[in-house]
């Protein structure tokens, strides 16, 4: 009887943690799908690549936006970063209020609410609501962003979004104020001038060459945590500051790679995976933690993508444009998810995604119903990750830096503006005179988007269209109640 009972126990405990497994989600920056070596890269990434071995790849994932503020906001809360205020850019100044609404649902806050501890280390540009210094005029040599703020005052940070633990900076690693923050409070206050591309108000000890060692040590921190605390399961959402700008490998890693300081960076990035792997290892949490492993857009021009090319390396592989575009290489990105025991190691799947998909996955693992005003674009693509047969995506809306439209359902593709609508050619405003106002593109015959099909088939122009202001209309791209957006939007720019 004492035996049967020990059985029921751990088959409980076994189901327990199925049904809540601990999840992990680390975010790289401006990387595309050429950079990760089981894609051709040529810089090694042998903890990606496991886990890519381990679990499967999504080869048709994408993100909001081909810049980071608006993807990250899609990711957290299942829904456009269009919808908001925020129809074009990004976060640049500190004065930018959060962009999460305060009574907004996030993944961290649907697992915070199913029991689970969550962390936040990395990078977060979002918003971070600062307090500042009233009447504060800086002198001629407090150069850049950051001095008016009161650094002794609690902030509004991931803490305000459902996250019990946050460790890390206010946005990309080239924009002041160059301060760490762990949960509201900055850890020491910017006194010196510092310039990591952009100058600006910056801690003493502050380096952006130690980001990454900062970032791998609080997050096996947090693991040790957790597996000493076992009560309860985990969710860490590590968004990392690499290899975006600036292009900073530490001492260890100049010279790693063959292709010079991006290739060293990008195993720099992969190496903080492999501190995350390895802790899961130590602490035999693996075989109940799902590991995602995604991009926020595609690689930067600044890595310098012809100089790469020259040496074999393709960051966005043969996709046109790059980050900031509307065009496949500013958005299509690397997208892995490892599950064992559920996750069929060694597979991929060409379902259409998007990663405000996985807010809705979430619920669906937790068997949670969404309140009709979250994930309003986000749909579950839980029985694709356990191997099952599933309805195909309905169709996923694209955006880019310059606030332009792409609306994709199945093969096809439509660009509501004439050119790249970001930083390749042709730029906004940049195209040749009586160029068509919209693209069409059959991404199967043509994954590079080179011929423009929008005069032989103008009944798809039309229903894609129509499709797009009928998802602006509804507040909504899923089924359910009709909601509004926070602004007004305009597709045509």
């Amino acid at each position: 009887m004492k035996a049967i009972l020990i059985l029921l126990t751990l088959s409980a405990i076994h189901l327990q943690a199925a049904s809540t497994p601990n999840i992990i989600f680390i975010f790289a920056d401006d990387m595309g799908v050429g950079d990760v070596s089981h894609n051709g890269g040529k810089a090694p990434t042998p903890h990606i690549d496991r886990l890519a071995t381990e679990g499967m790849r999504f080869t048709d994932a994408h993100t909001t936006s081909s810049v980071c503020t608006p993807s990250r906001y899609g990711l957290l809360a299942g829904r456009y970063n269009w919808r908001t205020h925020l129809q074009k850019s990004v976060y640049f100044n500190p004065h930018d209020k959060p962009l999460i609404a305060e009574n907004q649902s996030t993944v961290a806050s649907l697992l915070k609410g199913a029991g689970y501890h969550t962390g936040c280390v990395g990078k977060w540009h979002l918003g971070i609501g600062w307090e500042f210094k009233e009447g504060f005029t800086a002198t001629k040599e407090q150069a850049g962003q950051g001095w008016d703020i009161d650094y002794t005052k609690p902030a509004v940070t991931p803490t305000a979004h459902g996250f019990d633990y946050f460790f890390g900076i206010q946005a990309s690693l080239d924009m002041a104020p160059y301060v760490y923050i762990e949960n509201t409070l900055a850890t020491a206050p910017a006194t010196v001038v510092k310039a990591f591309h952009r100058k600006g108000a910056a801690a003493a000890d502050f380096e952006a060459v130690d980001c990454l060692r900062d970032f791998a040590a609080k997050s096996v921190a947090f693991l040790d945590q957790r597996a000493a605390e076992p009560d309860k399961p985990f969710f860490l959402y590590l968004p990392l500051t690499s290899p975006h700008t600036p292009i900073v490998p530490s001492k260890a890693w100049a010279g790693k790679s063959e292709i010079g300081k991006y290739g060293d960076f990008v195993m720099e990035t992969d190496w903080v995976v492999g501190q995350v792997l390895e802790s899961l290892d130590k602490h035999n949490l693996a075989k109940d933690t799902i590991v995602y492993f995604s991009t926020d857009n595609g690689c930067s021009p600044a890595a310098k993508i012809d100089q790469l090319e020259k040496k074999g390396h393709k960051p966005n592989g043969d996709l046109r444009g790059h980050k900031a575009d509307i065009y496949e290489g500013g958005h299509r990105v690397p997208f892995i998810v490892r599950w064992p025991g559920v996750v069929a190691p060694a597979t991929s799947t060409d379902r259409l995604i998007s990663t405000s998909d996985v807010f809705a996955t979430t619920a669906d693992i937790l068997d949670q119903e969404i309140k009709p005003t979250d994930g309003v674009d986000s749909i579950s693509f839980l029985p694709t990750l356990k191997g099952e047969a599933q309805q195909p995506r309905s169709a996923v809306v694209h955006h880019s830096i310059n606030g332009n439209f792409a609306i994709r359902e199945g093969y096809w593709k439509l660009c509501l503006c004439p050119g790249s609508g970001g930083w390749s050619a042709p730029r906004p405003g940049k195209g040749p005179k009586g160029a068509p106002k919209v693209q069409l593109f059959n991404l199967t015959k043509d994954p590079a988007e080179t011929t423009n099909l929008h005069a032989t088939h103008p009944e798809k122009v039309a229903h894609l269209t129509a499709l797009l202001q009928l998802f602006i209309d509804k507040g909504r791209s899923t089924e359910g109640k009709i909601q509004k957006n926070d602004a007004e939007i305009v597709v045509h720019k």
